[in-house]
C-alpha cells in the first residue's frame, strides 16, 4: 500500500522535466500532482506528456506552497544544499521514507523547487524537514524529473519493509499550523515584538517553530484559543 503523499511542484518551467516528473508518479503508483505558480506555456505543453498524461490531467494548480500543503500534516521539501544555511533538519533518503511511512494516517507533501534555483526560503519555511539525495558535490543538483523518481522509487522501497507497530496519531494538517502562525505573528505585533523590519525574518521563525513542535491535530484547537485570548486581551481598551 502507497504512504498516502502528494508531489508538489513549486514554479517550474520545462515542459519536459514536469511531464518527466508526472511520469515517475505514474511508473510509482502516485498519482496526486499540485504544481505552484508554474509557468503556464511549460504546463500547458506538458499535459500531453507519454505515460504521465493521466496525472497531469487531474494536477491542481496553487498560487502559493501554503495553499497546495494546506491538507496535508507533514510537508517536506528537497534541497541540493550548496552554500545554504539551513534551519530544518535534513534527512537522507532512507530516513526520510521511514519519517514519511510513519505518517501513514495522514497527507504527506513532497515538495520540488524550480529547475533553476530550487526551493526559496519561503518555501521551506513551509517544510517540517529537508530530504537530500546523496550526489556528488561537483554535480548536487539532479534533474527535476529524476529527482521526483529517486524520491518515490525509495519511498515504496520503504513501504515494502513492514514498519514496527505504532501508536494511531492523527498530525496536525498545515492549513491549521498556518493558521496558528499567522495567529502568533499577530499577537507579536499587537505586542510590539515585532516591526515592519524584522516582520520576514520573524515569519519565517514563527513557521518553522509550528512544523518542528511535534503537535497534534487536537492541539490545534487549543492553541487558537489560548492565542485569541492573548489577543483579545491586548486589544481590549481599558474603561473610562
Amino acid at each position: 500500500m502507497r504512504p498516502p503523499l502528494c508531489v508538489v511542484l513549486v514554479e517550474t518551467r520545462n515542459p519536459l522535466n514536469i511531464g518527466a516528473a508526472a511520469r515517475a508518479m505514474a511508473n510509482f503508483g502516485f498519482s496526486d500532482l499540485r504544481v505552484v505558480n508554474p509557468y503556464e506555456v511549460a504546463f500547458r505543453e506538458a499535459v500531453s506528456a507519454v505515460g504521465g498524461a493521466p496525472v497531469l490531467q487531474s494536477a491542481r494548480v496553487f498560487p502559493t506552497v501554503a495553499e497546495a500543503v494546506a491538507d496535508c500534516s507533514y510537508v517536506l521539501g528537497t534541497t541540493a544544499l550548496r552554500n545554504r544555511e539551513l534551519q530544518h533538519p535534513v534527512l537522507g533518503l532512507e530516513a526520510a521514507a521511514a519519517t514519511v511511512s510513519a505518517q501513514s494516517a495522514t497527507l504527506t507533501a513532497l515538495l520540488f523547487g524550480s529547475e533553476k534555483f530550487g526551493l526559496s526560503n519561503d518555501d521551506i519555511s513551509h517544510c517540517h524537514a529537508l530530504v537530500r539525495i546523496p550526489t556528488t558535490p561537483d554535480t548536487p543538483s539532479m534533474n527535476l524529473g529524476q529527482s521526483v523518481a529517486v524520491c518515490l522509487y525509495e519511498l515504496i522501497r520503504a513501504d515494502a519493509v513492514p514498519a514496527a507497530a505504532l501508536a494511531p496519531r492523527k498530525a496536525m494538517r498545515a492549513c491549521d499550523a498556518e493558521q496558528l502562525t499567522q495567529m502568533l505573528l499577530d499577537v507579536l505585533r499587537e505586542s510590539g515584538y515585532t516591526n515592519r523590519i524584522v516582520a520576514t525574518s520573524t515569519e519565517r521563525k514563527i513557521r518553522r517553530f509550528f512544523r518542528r513542535v511535534d503537535f497534534t491535530a487536537q492541539d490545534a484547537p487549543l492553541l487558537l484559543g489560548i492565542l485569541r485570548q492573548i489577543l483579545w486581551k491586548i486589544r481590549e481598551k481599558p474603561e473610562g
